[in-house]
């Protein structure tokens, strides 16, 4: 079976996937460090240059990959929640400001526990530190320990995880910028402002905007701001939008053109319409997000987590007010205002915010969020050096262990609570968002099943289409499993690749007018490859139709408003393709094996159980 996948699930299993590589990394920093501290200090100390007519940029390894490196780190990140704004979770601008004040809610709370343990001394300045989540370590902690529990969960502790992240960069070009130079900001400033221009353009030529993002990451590097901030930036610039029917259909016809004749020219027209059919924003996650999550933040890793490790050392830093602000500011800081202020901001509105999960998740992604690794480190480096430095780095990795016991803890817990309970506790009882634009109507729709069902499953189909023949074996089976779940056939015939889908939905139609659309949908799906007009008279013989009815049906396009309506549902429900499923609703991404679609029906079950009558 085809696997559906959205920019978000691919985020998630990217991050999950490297969080093992991220591990491995820091492991091998303090293996590395501990056996031959001489050869980890000289190699991240070399120095680089970059010389252009006598305009230098010179830093050591480190800094090459904290502040270079780690910029496209920030704009991947910029990259995920601009998608998550424009079509995820966040599109309901609603959905935003519990996460947010959630964020908030958890940094403070850290903060504080650092400052508590450090006011009045010089470490007090590090603050900063005990603030971030790291993204790939959560996430990657969430699949671990979590799986089963929801995907709202994981995007819940994202969006979080990249408020933090924004907030965390907000503090570093402040709070940690030691001087700051007019000149080279405001050229920064200008280069940034010549991305708003070519973007409104709009000018799609990649090598123009990194030209512009480099030399604004030059300009902040020498006005003393820290110039990761620059990723961040050009991330939340880069829209997110569902491919367009139409862009596809002018994909399809170039490619037919190019089948047709196959030249370069021709070649390289395909490929641009082939490009511009999708985001400029799942096309950059796609190219950039493998890199950083592999390359770039093990890298980063592997140049920062390096400790010297002693007995002697290690009594004196789990003493150090930094090392125990960080540990606890994390642990139990992150959890408590995270938890606390959802709490808080669903009971002051009267619920009219309240997380999309239940309490349980909500507290899971709270000691999740007590891993903060890669911006910790970033922070640390720049707040402090020598002793203080170590010490703060054995809080933060201190801290992602006690983060992680205290998730799998709570995690076990939760399992093995009563199975209702257990549902309301990690699923809670917040309306999920609806992608389906188009209610069903059981007087329109062609509906098979109970009426009254709690489950809808929706299809946005295409008679002609392989990948709908393939699932269609599977919702009988679904359906077989399942009494209570009700089937809607919708029609999307993609006319520009399957020329006889359009007259198949129009005989599907011709058989509804005598009461038998469901029998006809099966014929047809049965015999993908006989769709001509003479084998739809034949199905509507086979089923002991009114022929001559049928033909004229067919034969005047009788059905074909009822399919354009159909087709016009789809394209203000942002589906350009087939098969495409809607559950309750909301948009179902993913495979559509029998196991899958199973376990996506139990969950909207289990959640309209939950909702109050």
């Amino acid at each position: 079976m085809r696997s559906l996948e959205t920019p978000l699930r691919e985020f998630l299993r990217t991050e999950t996937g490297s969080a093992a590589v991220l591990l491995a990394a820091a492991v091998a920093a303090l293996v590395w460090v501990n056996l031959d501290a001489s050869s980890y200090g000289s190699l991240w100390e070399t120095k680089l240059s970059i010389d252009l007519g006598g305009a230098e940029v010179a830093l050591d390894l480190r800094h090459w990959v904290n502040s270079g490196l780690m910029t496209l780190f920030f704009f991947v990140i910029g990259l995920e929640a601009r998608r998550e704004f424009d079509l995820g979770e966040l599109r309901d601008r609603r959905r935003f400001a519990l996460p947010l004040l959630a964020a908030i809610g958890g940094m403070a709370a850290a903060v504080l526990i650092y400052l508590a343990f450090n006011a009045g001394g010089s470490s007090a300045h590090g603050w900063g530190i005990a603030m971030s989540t790291d993204t790939a370590f959560a996430l990657g902690l969430l699949a671990l320990v979590g799986p089963r529990f929801p995907d709202r969960l994981r995007a819940y502790l994202l969006t979080v995880a990249v408020v933090d992240d924004i907030v965390a960069l907000v503090v570093i070009a402040t709070v940690y910028t030691d001087t700051l130079r007019l000149v080279p900001l405001l050229a920064a400033a200008g280069f940034i402002g010549a991305v708003l221009v070519l973007r409104s353009v709009p000018v799609s030529v990649g090598l123009v905007y990194f030209v512009l993002g480099a030399g604004a990451w030059v300009g902040l590097l020498k006005s003393g701001v820290e110039p990761i901030v620059v990723g961040l930036v050009l991330g939340l610039l880069v829209y997110a939008y569902p491919a367009p029917r139409s862009s596809l259909e002018r994909a399809t016809e170039r490619f037919r053109e190019f089948r047709e004749q196959p030249t370069a020219d021709l070649a390289r027209v395909a490929g641009v319409e082939l490009r511009s059919a999708t985001s400029p924003n799942e096309r950059l996650q796609q190219l950039y997000h493998p890199w950083t999550s592999y390359v770039i933040v093990p890298l980063f890793a592997l140049a920062n987590a390096g400790i010297a490790l002693d007995g002697a050392f290690l009594a004196r830093a789990f003493s150090s007010p930094i090392t125990l602000g960080i540990l606890l500011g994390y642990v139990v800081g992150k959890p408590v205002g995270i938890f606390g202020c959802s709490w808080l901001a669903t009971r002051l509105s009267g619920r009219r915010l309240q997380p999309p999960v239940g309490w349980a998740a909500v507290a899971g992604g709270g000691t999740i969020a007590g891993i903060g690794f890669t911006v910790s480190l970033l922070v640390a480096t720049l707040a402090f050096d020598g002793p203080k430095l170590e010490e703060a780095k054995v809080g933060i990795l201190s801290a992602a262990l006690g983060a992680a016991l205290l998730t799998w803890l709570l995690f076990r817990a939760t399992a093995l609570l009563p199975r209702r309970l257990r549902i309301r506790a990690l699923l809670g009882t917040a309306e999920p968002l609806v992608d389906l634009y188009i209610d069903v109507d059981p007087e329109r729709d062609h509906v098979r099943g109970p009426l009254e069902a709690p489950v809808t499953l929706v299809e946005y189909g295409d008679f002609e289409c392989p990948y709908c023949g393939q699932a269609e074996p599977v919702l009988r089976e679904l359906l077989r499993d399942f009494g209570d779940v009700r089937y809607v056939w919708r029609h999307l015939p993609l006319n520009d690749v399957h020329p006889r889908a359009q007259l198949a939905a129009e005989a599907a139609e011709a058989a509804a007018d005598q009461g038998a659309f469901w029998e006809m949908h099966d014929l047809l799906l049965d015999h993908q490859d006989r769709l001509g007009p003479g084998d739809l008279v034949g199905y509507a013989r086979q089923l002991a139709l009114d022929v001559d009815r049928f033909t004229n049906h067919l034969r005047d396009h009788s059905g074909a408003a009822r399919v354009a309506q159909d087709v016009d549902s789809a394209d203000l429900s942002g589906v350009s393709g087939t098969p495409t499923f809607f559950i309750n609703g909301r948009r179902h991404h993913g495979s559509y094996d029998i196991a899958t679609l199973s376990a996506a029906v139990r969950a909207a079950g289990a959640q309209a159980a939950l909702a109050p009558a």
